[in-house]
C-alpha cells in the first residue's frame, strides 16, 4: 500500500548531492574510483527507504507539496 512520507531537509540534501556529477578518476586496471551519479543516487534512496520504512524504488513525488514529500510502498 502506498503511503505519504515527509523527508527531513538533511535527507533531501543528501539525495540531491548524491545525484551530482563526480569527477572521472580511474584506478589502475580501469576501475572507476567513484560511483556514477545514478549509482550514488540509488544507494542514497536505499538508505532513505530503509530509514523511513519504504521500498526505495517505488518513491514518487507528491505534486504541489514540495520536494520533501513523496509517496512509496511501505515495507511490510
Amino acid at each position: 500500500m502506498r503511503k505519504e512520507f515527509e523527508l527531513s531537509q538533511d535527507d533531501l540534501d543528501q539525495l540531491l548531492n548524491a545525484s551530482k556529477a563526480v569527477p572521472a578518476v580511474w584506478l589502475s586496471g580501469g576501475q572507476p574510483m567513484f560511483g556514477t551519479p545514478q549509482e550514488n543516487a540509488n544507494r542514497e534512496w536505499k538508505r532513505v527507504g530503509k530509514k523511513y520504512g519504504f521500498i526505495w524504488d517505488t518513491a514518487q513525488p507528491v505534486v504541489g507539496k514540495g520536494q520533501r514529500f513523496i509517496t512509496a510502498e511501505e515495507i511490510n
